[in-house]
């Protein structure tokens, strides 16, 4: 099968049944894509397809042959992380750091959909994604941090 993941064309030999997230971690060593609950209902591997969140140990790959696959990888570079990324840094969002690809990409998934979220909204919306260490409030800082800075006035 032929996938694109973070912008690349890559040819995968994998069977029918494996799932996206078995290809990611397994066919491309993109490990960043965390393994916990294999059931959908942490969302650690959580990855955007055609930027849309979707748990990536529920999805098969053959059924990704005609999307965009972004990653945590596939954000930010080696050099520069991406802003939510910082975000996250600054809030101290990232404890253990386990659910941390999931959550980012969950919250960069968000702000797309909805660029001003209310903190109601932020909840919601984030609600797929589970974190052991309970940084629920510091993520929630994060994502409106990056709301905040993606208006015209800055917030002011």
């Amino acid at each position: 099968m032929h996938l694109t993941v973070n912008g690349r064309a890559r040819a995968v030999a994998a069977p029918d049944h494996a799932t996206l997230l078995e290809v990611l971690r397994d066919q491309l060593a993109l490990t960043g894509t965390k393994e916990v609950c294999d059931r959908g209902e942490c969302g650690a591997c959580t990855v955007l397809l055609d930027g849309v969140p979707v748990y990536s140990c529920l999805t098969l790959a053959v059924a990704c042959d005609d999307v965009a696959i972004t990653t945590i990888e596939g954000i930010g570079t080696s050099g520069e992380a991406h802003p939510m990324q910082r975000a996250f840094i600054e809030h101290d969002a990232a404890q253990c750091g386990f659910c941390t690809p999931g959550q980012v990409l969950a919250a960069i998934a968000l702000l797309e959909r909805n660029p001003d979220p209310s903190d109601d909204e932020i909840v919601e919306g984030m609600s797929g994604n589970l974190c052991r260490c309970g940084t629920y409030p510091k993520i929630a800082r994060a994502v409106q941090q990056m709301a905040r800075a993606a208006k015209p006035d800055h917030g002011h």
